[in-house]
């Protein structure tokens, strides 16, 4: 790691009043979330626009994330998420998967269905961890199974209050492949399905992802990412009319994870 970064004589290393930390670590931090946020690459003058921080302090602390691989510097000079990201993520995700099995299995308990939870990562959404159903005819997602948000009940419950541009932003990147002749290929038919769920509070996935499955989704509140949990069954079972009693215990199990996840995060 290049001395000149580390160095504690540096004043972006000197401790916040506010929090106790390091304000380097931080600022770091903080420019690795704003280039997520962004899509995962940045020029510097895009990050000090948002940051607020000089160019010089952002090139310093950028230097320092590339030599640790958590940043690479593309040919264009631009910067992108580095892969050491990845084993960090990764490991997170099984973690986070783990917090949240006794919370599915309640809600299986309650339900009789399975539970699932996902995350947005980056335009996906990916699975973290399921409990089955104990019927014989039951729906089973693999954990870590990536798919499209357009044709999922979790993808609307997460992306349900985010502004419309970066939503017709992402979905541009993706496209909207129908996955059954249920799915919304329109942006305009996903955002009015994203009014929706603002509404009622929760999403559906009406044999939008597989033909004879219907989930219902609600996204946790506060979690320090992105994340949402789910029911799914076959549609003869997951009616509407079961998802009066369903959805109310969903949005219950979502308010108690969240506070145990955030529980997990230093204070």
């Amino acid at each position: 790691m290049p001395t000149s970064s580390a160095s504690t004589t540096d004043a972006s290393a000197k401790p916040t009043a506010a929090s106790g930390g390091v304000q380097s670590l931080e600022r770091a931090f903080d420019l690795l979330e704003r280039m997520a946020d962004a899509g995962g690459e940045v020029g510097l003058s895009e990050l000090s626009a948002a940051s607020g921080l000089p160019l010089p302090t952002i090139h310093r602390l950028m230097r320092t994330l590339v030599a640790c691989g958590y940043v690479r510097q593309q040919p264009n000079r631009r910067y992108s998420l580095g892969p050491r990201l990845i084993r960090l993520g990764e490991s997170a995700s099984r973690l986070l998967g783990t917090w949240a099995r006794p919370y599915l299995a309640r809600l299986v308990e309650e339900t009789g269905e399975t539970a699932n939870m996902a995350l947005l990562d980056g335009d996906e959404i990916v699975y973290v961890a399921q409990v089955p159903s104990k019927h014989s005819m039951r729906m089973f997602t693999e954990v870590g199974r990536r798919v499209l948000p357009h044709s999922t009940g979790v993808g609307k419950a997460l992306l349900a209050h985010t502004p419309a541009e970066e939503v017709r932003a992402l979905l541009a990147r993706t496209g909207m492949p129908a996955a059954t002749e249920k799915t919304i290929t329109t942006p305009e038919g996903f955002l009015e399905a994203l009014e929706q769920v603002r509404k009622s509070g929760y999403a559906v996935d009406d044999n939008e992802q597989e033909i004879g499955v219907r989930c219902l989704a609600v996204s946790v509140p506060n979690s320090p990412t992105a994340a949402a949990i789910s029911i799914s069954g076959p549609a003869g079972r997951v009616t509407e009319a079961v998802a009066e009693s369903f959805v109310p215990i969903l949005q219950g199990v979502a308010a108690e994870l969240s506070v145990a996840l955030q529980s997990q995060s230093p204070a």
